[in-house]
């Protein structure tokens, strides 16, 4: 996918977190998967595809995996400081950027531990978003049955036409979303970055993903992402 010279877009990767639920002996970014880690399948889907100018990786200063992966080192890769949440690395990444992406850029913001994510994806939200006031974020539909329950009792059936899963990348104009970060800093309903901009009243839009585009959150998600790959190869 070549860049478009009218858009320039970057992305952003937090990968400072610990993945407590793996229960490994290290973070899940860093857990092999079809002969790599899983943070350089991800940056390596980034990168082939074409369409940012760099990507800049938040890792906690402490990492001592980081910096032997060849990927640390690639002159795309820009590494920032992680925070202790997720929309305080994110917020590292984007000053990490400062200087070089213009104010009306995108971002595209996208889990270290989403692995099997798509060019076409990546065409296909650049596309329907490029133009867009806002901007917006991969999703997918439910079809499930949804309960809102208290405790472990059923209160209610939510309409799933109106709930989707959250996916990434996310994305948006780089200057509204460090604003929208630096605004909502410290707040702990911002689980992702479309929450802080929903949270100042902005109404992302929503692009429908891949499936297959999961993230890795528990030990038999390894074993169905790599499944996934081997049926996009």
């Amino acid at each position: 996918m070549a860049k478009n010279s009218s858009i320039k877009c970057w992305a952003v990767v937090p990968a400072a977190g610990v993945g407590k639920r793996m229960q490994a002996d290290r973070p899940k970014q860093y857990l092999p998967l079809a002969g790599k880690t899983v943070i350089e399948h991800t940056l390596d889907r980034l990168l082939q595809s074409g369409a940012f100018q760099a990507v800049a990786v938040a890792i906690s200063i402490e990492d001592p995996y980081w910096p032997e992966l060849d990927v640390s080192k690639h002159p795309q890769v820009i590494t920032a400081p992680g925070g202790k949440e997720r929309a305080d690395s994110v917020l590292s990444a984007l000053k990490s950027l400062q200087g070089q992406a213009a104010e009306g850029d995108w971002v595209l913001v996208h889990d270290a531990a989403r692995p099997c994510l798509t060019a076409s994806d990546i065409r296909l939200q650049i596309d329907t978003l490029k133009n867009d006031a806002v901007g917006g974020i991969l999703a997918l539909s439910s079809h499930d049955t949804l309960k809102h329950v208290d405790g472990d009792t059923i209160t209610a059936t939510i309409d799933r036409k109106h709930v989707w899963r959250a996916l990434t990348p996310q994305m948006f104009k780089y200057g509204m979303l460090r604003d929208a970060l630096q605004q909502t800093e410290g707040n702990p309903a911002i689980t992702d970055e479309a929450s802080a901009l929903e949270l100042l009243g902005f109404q992302p839009k929503i692009v429908e993903g891949r499936p297959d585009n999961i993230k890795i959150t528990r030990p038999e998600d390894l074993a169905l992402a790599q499944f996934y790959m081997e049926q996009q190869a």
